[in-house]
């Protein structure tokens, strides 16, 4: 079975076509179709489904579309929506001109944002990983049709580095190198993919719509 991909990332078409080995994955790259839906939602529900819908209007065949980030506690779930996009505490949503900045870039800026408030004194005692604690957030949608689909959201909880110096692995992407997972005693980017899938936050969420797919196909 087919499954089209609403995403451009080819990280991610990876991660998706080892947990669902048996289905093929595409992106719209892979058939010459332009994608490029403006992403406008205010959460990554929202978003999802925007990619979801847009996608399906053009290829009218079963869509799975996710909208990730990551979201530090102590700065009020920032960048959240917005992680692809942020440019630092000034442009927390992302630069005016629409660019992106390097990933490294990124990471610094939001260690030094983090260090920053944490310096003023900021209450943290109810995070559930200390002054530092923050998750990747993934929602996903199956869109079999515009009128049916099924959602799963889920989380991967971690530490963000206290240095971009202690940036460590190459495997991942994104913010992986600065997340550090405690139970794990490693970041994300140090994980293997097959260590990743069990624990990440798009792992788990595939892998409920997974058992979606398997009673559908009965």
């Amino acid at each position: 079975m087919k499954i089209y991909l609403a995403s451009g990332n080819l990280n991610k078409k990876r991660e998706f076509s080892q947990i669902l080995t048996n289905y093929t994955i595409v992106i719209p790259s892979d058939e010459g179709i332009i994608f490029e839906p403006e992403e406008t939602g205010s959460t990554f529900h929202e978003n999802s489904m925007i990619k979801a819908l847009a996608l399906w209007n053009i290829v009218h065949e079963p869509v799975i579309a996710d909208d990730s980030g990551i979201c530090v506690d102590a700065l009020g779930g920032i960048p959240g929506v917005y992680s692809s996009r942020y440019a630092g505490p000034e442009f927390p949503r992302g630069a005016g001109d629409g660019k992106k900045i390097p990933q490294l870039e990124q990471n610094r800026l939001l260690i030094g944002q983090l260090n920053t408030i944490l310096a003023k004194g900021v209450n943290t005692t109810r995070f559930p990983n200390g002054p530092r604690s923050c998750s990747y957030v993934c929602s996903m949608v199956l869109l079999l049709k515009p009128d049916r689909f099924f959602i799963s959201q889920e989380t991967m909880e971690g530490i963000l580095a206290s240095s971009i110096d202690e940036a460590a692995g190459t495997g991942g992407f994104g913010y992986d190198p600065i997340f550090f997972l405690p139970d794990h005693s490693r970041t994300a980017a140090q994980l293997t993919s097959e260590q990743k899938n069990l624990i990440s936050h798009r792992g788990k969420a595939v892998k409920m719509l997974t058992a979606v797919l398997e009673k559908l196909e009965k």
